[in-house]
């Protein structure tokens, strides 16, 4: 191709690529969350990344066209097909479409990527992953209690000190009375009723005065973007925010936080969908307190709204509470991480009988910023076995390559103490010299070389050449390089071995550096 024609490299908005690092950690990540729901006794499931469109339901925000909010195209029987928009609508298709053969109560977990056409900003993508929790044919809120449990437990898990997060849960029984208290029940208010939600959910980031914005005409945010509120009255909107900002434990003189949010609603008129919610309420605390969790562990929290339209009944968020900086230098809480709550209607929409649910989902992205921020062994790159570069002094010559080969199978099938791989190896392919050999395994983070030239060839060893311990003596001052000390570390980083004892070699190098 001519340079005109070159195609030019660059990513869409709103995805982002992933370094080796990056990847491994966030593997050690799953493996640890994986572990967890385990041993709850959840079982892994896997759905396709494409659903019809229909089958995602109504709760997106693409209530109009089906391309908005998702990323939807037509097959070619004209049908509309989506990319899934979280990982709970596929498994209600999937539990649906399999539910004769499947265990009831299903208890399933899943992990993948979800994909959501909406303007992309700081920290918020098109393309990010999920992993989820769900408890499917159990109407009891005690697997309401029980996915609690298990989002406090897995935050342990991850390195997460008891203390730096929260479980707070609420029920939508109560959002709903509230709804219906200022005259926005029924069917022809739930677009209204949903913009109300969303505006409750963003307390935590805009404040009683942001949100009170958004549930009247609306709110302009720095940049000039408008926002279209729910046009509720300024007797509605507070009524609203009362009902919120009543946090746990905010009333003084209550003995605990569940007994202050029930002493403080009896301030106001309860109907039906209100005193079912906190009857809800009250039995969750009562199980979890049983099973030995705290209010520093998993409390009621009315503020916990959750965006989207298909929760019936509790629902949760795991909050960080340590601080962090933020871009402009302000100290800030990290926030939500996961999320969930009870979705019975979901479900049975495919099916003639009604299926109650439960689950939540954790944001991975967000979360393993939280890890690093907190700077859990789970996310060190350290954790990652050690690599070790076997390096092609003869390149130019394919009858040394065997040999080369050798050496690389050898350092592949070595096993630590307990019987697992040592280390990961890696033989240079490329055509380039020596010089450029040892930047490239300066450039992949390896702890040390493995180099056998001719002279090395007819003597029968290898020389392995300790790349920490080389870069720190290259960093060490002069009067530091006649000492004798300097001079034995010299010995120690590069030194020759018999071929048969390669392995032994390097075992001394990685003993070395921990």
């Amino acid at each position: 191709m001519s340079k005109p024609d070159k195609l030019k490299a660059r990513q869409p908005r709103g995805f982002v690529d992933r370094g080796p690092a990056d990847v491994a950690a966030t593997e050690r990540m799953l493996g640890v969350i994986r572990e967890s729901f385990s041993r709850y006794g959840f079982d892994p499931v896997e759905t396709p990344f494409v659903e019809f469109s229909d089958a995602l339901g109504k709760f997106l925000p693409d209530q109009d066209r089906p391309n908005e909010g998702v990323f939807s195209f037509q097959d070619d029987d004209e049908q509309w097909l989506s990319l899934r928009y979280d990982l709970t609508a596929p498994l209600a298709r999937y539990v649906a479409e399999n539910y004769d053969a499947l265990p009831k109560p299903y208890r399933s977990y899943r992990a993948g990527y979800v994909f959501r056409n909406e303007k992309p900003g700081p920290g918020r993508f098109r393309q990010f992953m999920q992993f989820d929790a769900d408890i499917v044919g159990a109407g009891s809120v005690a697997a309401d209690a029980e996915i609690c449990m298990l989002a406090a437990d897995t935050m342990e898990a991850l390195g997460i000190k008891r203390g730096d997060y929260v479980v707070k849960v609420n029920n939508r029984k109560v959002l709903d009375g509230v709804m219906e208290a200022i005259g926005l029940g029924g069917d022809d208010n739930a677009g209204r009723r949903l913009t109300v939600l969303r505006a409750i959910d963003k307390l935590d980031k805009f404040g009683p005065e942001g949100v009170r914005l958004l549930l009247g005409e609306g709110r302009k945010d720095e940049s000039g973007d408008f926002t279209k509120g729910a046009g509720l009255s300024e007797e509605q909107s507070t009524y609203v925010l009362a009902v919120v900002q009543n946090e746990a434990g905010y009333l003084a003189g209550s003995e605990t936080e569940f007994d202050a949010v029930k002493d403080w609603n009896k301030n106001f008129d309860q109907n039906a969908s209100m005193r079912e919610g906190f009857a809800e309420l009250d039995q969750i605390h009562a199980l979890v307190v049983a099973a030995g969790y705290g209010s520093d562990r998993i409390r009621i929290d009315p503020s916990v709204v959750r965006g989207l339209e298909y929760y019936t009944g509790p629902v949760y968020e795991v909050e960080l509470t340590f601080p962090v900086t933020n871009d402009d230098g302000q100290i800030v809480r990290f926030g939500s991480v996961a999320g969930g709550g009870r979705y019975d209607g979901l479900v049975g929409r495919f099916r003639p009988e009604p299926v109650p649910a439960t689950g939540f989902s954790i944001g991975v992205s967000r979360l393993y910023s939280a890890l690093k921020a907190v700077k859990s062994p789970i996310v060190d790159a350290k954790a990652e076995l050690p690599l070790v570069v076997v390096t092609a002094m003869d390149n130019k010559s394919p009858e040394h390559m065997p040999g080369y080969q050798a050496f690389v199978s050898q350092l592949r099938q070595a096993k630590d103490e307990a019987g697992k791989p040592l280390l990961r190896a890696d033989l240079y392919l490329g055509s380039s010299g020596f010089n450029a050999q040892m930047k490239y395994a300066d450039k992949r983070g390896a702890v040390c070389a493995v180099i056998q030239g001719s002279s090395e060839r007819d003597a029968g060893t290898v020389i392995i050449k300790d790349l920490i311990l080389g870069a720190e003596l290259a960093a060490a001052g002069r009067e530091v390089k006649d000492s004798a000390e300097h001079k034995e570390r010299q010995a120690q980083a590069q030194f020759a071995v018999p071929v048969a004892e390669l392995v032994e070699g390097v075992r001394r190098v990685l003993k070395r550096h921990g």
